[in-house]
């Protein structure tokens, strides 16, 4: 494998996973929250990930397996790894209390309501955990970006891109309550911008610990769970995240957008 094509990989799970910033910086520095441009974003978002999953990822998988296994066991063990990734990342979700994950929905207008003294180690320890909750979101979306940029740049750059616009709203809504913890916006920033580190950390420890046994069925197992998490968090999170926002029909009209743009570009690479 080279050299080269680890490094782009790896540059483009650090693009993502860095993007939290973006939605940091918004929370500090925007008057009020876009509702339209999130709404329509994270539509499309989802559009990428679902359209990719089903049409690029599990049928690469699938094609795997199924060279290496024969057509019924192939088939089957590419269906078992998809549920077994949307498991796992349920799983994730099921077990961070809702108080602390990243994935509950706060705006740009909570940031004037936070109290400029809070002190109080229960926050802190709030706000720690706020930020290890999207850490541990994040690692699992690392190694997806990673893995399908190693086998096709063109989809890795995809997948990059609709996890970079996932993690903008999640930068908010991890910013907005470390805050609350600790009245310190460069201290929120920090943490939250950090957090995204741990898609480039779930990237370098899946390389360095999978690549070496990287046999059809490890390869095949990867591909198919990470195309049942990746649909598990556009229905789980960025589907309803938009809704919440009160823009239902601009999200639908992302989502479609965002499976036309990804069909386009993989028509174009055929």
């Amino acid at each position: 494998m080279e050299f080269e094509s680890v490094l782009f990989a790896f540059g483009l799970t650090l693009f993502a996973g860095l993007s939290t910033g973006i939605g940091s910086a918004m929370a500090f520095f925007a008057k009020r929250t876009n509702t339209r441009f999130l709404a329509l974003s994270l539509g499309f978002s989802a559009g990428v990930m679902i359209y990719v999953s089903f049409v690029e990822i599990f049928m690469k998988a699938k094609e795997t397996m199924v060279e290496a296994y024969g057509e019924a066991p192939g088939t089957w063990y590419t269906v078992l790894a998809f549920f077994g990734g949307v498991l796992f990342i349920a799983l994730i979700d099921k077990f961070i209390p809702s108080a602390e994950n990243p994935h509950e929905l706060h705006s740009v207008e909570e940031m004037g309501k936070a109290p400029t003294k809070a002190k109080d180690k229960k926050l802190m320890r709030m706000g720690m955990f706020t930020a290890l909750a999207i850490g541990i979101h994040n690692f699992p979306e690392g190694l997806a970006t990673f893995t399908a940029a190693l086998q096709d740049p063109n989809l890795g750059i995809a997948i990059a891109v609709a996890i970079a616009i996932h993690n903008i709203p999640e930068g908010i809504a991890v910013s907005v309550p470390i805050y609350y913890a600790t009245g310190s916006k460069r201290k929120a920033f920090r943490l939250s911008f950090l957090s995204g580190l741990s898609e480039p950390v779930g990237a370098l420890i899946g390389y360095l610990i999978l690549i070496p046994f990287m046999t059809p069925l490890t390869f095949g197992i990867i591909f198919a769970g990470v195309a049942g998490i990746m649909v598990f968090i556009s229905l789980d999170e960025l589907l309803p995240s938009a809704r919440e926002y009160g823009e239902h029909h601009l999200s639908i009209y992302g989502l479609f957008a965002g499976m036309a743009v990804m069909a386009v570009s993989l028509l174009l690479f055929l």
